[in-house]
C-alpha cells in the first residue's frame, strides 16, 4: 500500500532534530490538524470516505507545516484507494500487531490493574470538560484522544505529552512498517513540544521522566510491552 508519492513522504525529514519546523501553527492550526488526523485513524469506512474533501477543505484554511503536508498527502492516498484494499490494509497495520496498537495505554499499562485505573481517569478527564464519548469505543483509543485534544486544546496537549512515548513508538514502528499512516501519526507527534525521538531507546527514556513511571508498583504494568492490540471497528464520538 506504499506508492512511490508516500515512499518519498516518508523519506522526507521533517525540522532538523532540536530545531523547530520552519511554521508554527497556531492553536486553531493544531486543532484541525489532530482532528483531521484523528478522523483519518479510524477504519476507513465509507463515511470516512465520504468526509475525505471536508478534511481536505479544512486542511485547506491551514498554515503550511510540515505536519499538514503529512496529513494533506495521507487524505490524497486514502482517497485513491479501493475501499476493500483500504479496510484490509487498516486491519493489517492495526489490528493483529501488538506493536502498532492504537490504544495508548496498552503502550504503559500493558494487561494491568493499572490500566483499567488509566481508563477510568481518561473518561472522567473527558467528562470534567463536558465530552462524553460513546461506549462503542475505549477513552484511550487514539481517534478519541485526538478529538479531545481538538477540543481541549491545552488539556489535550498535556494528555498527549503524557502518552508521548506510547504515540513516538508507534510512529516510529509504523515508519518500519512503510505504511503511510506513519505520516499521521508524524503530523500528530509535530504538534507537540519539543522534537521527536529518533530511535527506539530514545522514545523509551522518555518515559523514564513521565508521571507514569512514578504509580505504585501493585499498579504498575510491564514496561511499554503493549501486550495486545484491542480489536476495535473505529467510529467517530463526537461527530454527527
Amino acid at each position: 500500500m506504499k506508492t512511490p508519492r508516500i515512499a518519498a513522504a516518508l523519506r522526507r525529514r521533517t525540522a532538523p532534530q532540536g530545531q523547530p519546523d520552519a511554521h508554527h501553527p497556531d492553536p486553531h492550526d493544531h486543532a484541525v490538524l489532530r482532528r483531521a488526523a484523528g478522523l483519518c485513524l479510524d477504519h476507513p469506512d465509507r463515511t470516512l470516505l465520504d468526509r475525505l474533501p471536508l478534511i481536505t477543505a479544512a486542511l485547506d484554511g491551514t498554515a503550511a507545516s510540515d505536519a499538514a503536508a503529512d496529513v494533506r498527502t495521507f487524505v490524497a492516498y486514502l482517497a485513491e484507494q479501493d475501499p476493500l484494499r483500504a479496510g484490509e490494509h487498516y486491519v493489517a497495520v492495526f489490528d493483529t500487531r501488538n506493536r502498532r496498537s492504537l490504544h495508548l495505554t496498552w503502550w504503559s499499562d500493558g494487561d494491568t490493574r493499572r490500566r483499567g485505573h488509566s481508563l477510568a481517569a481518561l473518561k472522567a478527564r473527558y467528562r470534567a470538560h463536558g465530552l462524553h464519548p460513546a461506549e462503542t469505543e475505549l477513552p484511550d483509543h487514539l481517534p478519541v484522544v485526538l478529538e479531545y485534544a481538538a477540543h481541549e486544546p491545552a488539556d489535550g496537549t498535556a494528555l498527549l505529552q503524557e502518552h508521548r512515548t506510547g504515540l513516538e513508538l508507534l510512529r516510529l514502528a509504523l515508519v518500519e512498517a512503510g505504511t503511510p499512516y506513519a505520516l499521521l501519526l508524524r503530523a500528530v507527534c509535530a504538534t507537540l513540544p519539543g522534537p521527536s525521538p529518533r530511535t527506539e531507546q530514545e522514545a523509551r527514556a522518555l518515559y523514564a521522566r513521565s508521571p507514569a513511571a512514578r504509580v505504585p508498583a501493585d499498579l504498575a504494568g510491564p514496561e511499554l510491552v503493549g501486550l495486545q492490540p484491542y480489536d476495535s471497528p473505529g467510529g467517530n464520538r463526537w461527530l454527527p
